[in-house]
């Protein structure tokens, strides 16, 4: 079964201006559009410093635990998670029922500010997926099943 549509270039073009203007407002060191299982689809800013593939997948299990958690809470769910740390913090926030954005940013940047930024940033994404599902409802990926470590070469076809 598909979770994500398939991504041409130019979706892959408007997830990268999303994130690079999320970066640039919220002074963000990576953010990472991530499906729920944990695969990296699209990131922008730092990529030398973190493992962004195990950023991915830990942070997508981080998210889905929290969202057991929730239940446990009686809670519907939980839309985000925020981890604090002494350098870099990281705040994971539900795009839809199959991607996640995750951003990584210095401490002495406000938590406030990242949360703020990326309601917008979370709707243009989710956007942009929407219309790449609408080009073709049946067409879709599930990146579980590819088993590839870094599934982005699979968002870079053009449409012919």
């Amino acid at each position: 079964m598909a979770t994500l549509p398939q991504l041409i270039e130019e979706d892959i073009q408007r997830l990268d201006e999303t994130l690079k203007g999320f970066n640039a407002q919220t002074d963000a060191t990576t953010s990472l559009i991530i499906d729920k299982g944990g695969f990296l689809i699209a990131h922008a800013g730092d990529d030398q410093q973190f493992d962004l593939t195990t950023i991915g997948a830990l942070a997508s299990g981080a998210f889905m635990a929290n969202q057991t958690i929730a239940g446990l809470v009686n809670e519907k769910n939980f839309n985000s998670i925020y981890q604090q740390g002494e350098k870099f913090s990281m705040f994971v926030i539900n795009v839809d029922e199959h991607c996640l954005l995750a951003v990584i940013f210095l401490q002495q940047t406000g938590v406030g500010v990242v949360k703020f930024y990326a309601t917008a940033a979370v709707n243009r994404i989710a956007e942009s997926l929407t219309r790449a599902q609408a080009r073709d409802p049946q067409a879709g990926l599930d990146l579980s099943e590819l088993n590839a470590t870094n599934p982005q070469d699979f968002f870079r076809k053009k449409n012919t």
